[in-house]
């Protein structure tokens, strides 16, 4: 899982930045940051200010936890259960909170884009089945990392995707989401 002097891994920058190299940290964050975004939005709510905060807790766990982590594949497949948790978390806490009105229609320029398209395409798959798809088709996760990712054996996932794929297909009459 090393990479390239030119292109380190993951797992060699979280070692590097482990040792203290703040460079490191930066390019782990600028490779993720959008992933991390996204799940926080997926999760969360459509409130940006509370995607940068689970994005700021996220990595803020990542920093006091890097010296003891020895990644097993991309980094996104050990942020994504943490980007989640702490998502959800702040989704529960916030409903119960009023909302101010000035900060109902916050820009949301610098968020990653949320392919509305596919929510749509989606709808009415369990939960389950819409995480699976999702970490697949709009994050590009292998099926070893959703497994990881979900902490759930290698085969749910397959079976998952599987499922979601032949209820799509019934429905939509295509293979695959970008079809």
């Amino acid at each position: 899982m090393a990479g390239s002097p030119e292109n380190p891994s993951d797992a060699d920058l979280l070692r590097a930045f482990a040792r203290g190299d703040a460079a490191a940290f930066q390019t782990l964050y600028e490779r993720h940051r959008a992933f991390v975004l996204r799940v926080a939005l997926r999760f969360g709510g459509r409130d940006p200010n509370d995607a940068h905060d689970v994005l700021q807790d996220t990595f803020t766990w990542l920093i006091r936890k890097a010296p003891e982590i020895e990644l097993q594949h991309r980094l996104s497949t050990l942020l994504y259960p943490v980007a989640r948790h702490l998502a959800a978390d702040r989704r529960r806490r916030t409903a119960r909170q009023p909302v101010p009105l000035e900060a109902v229609d916050e820009p949301t320029a610098d968020l990653p884009g949320d392919d509305e398209g596919l929510r749509d395409w989606l709808g009415g798959l369990s939960p389950n089945h819409q995480e699976v798809v999702g970490l697949r088709y709009e994050d590009g996760l292998s099926l070893e990392e959703i497994a990881a990712a979900l902490e759930v054996p290698l085969g749910t996932v397959k079976s998952r995707l599987h499922h979601a794929l032949r209820i799509l297909r019934e429905r939509h009459g295509v293979d695959e989401p970008d079809a």
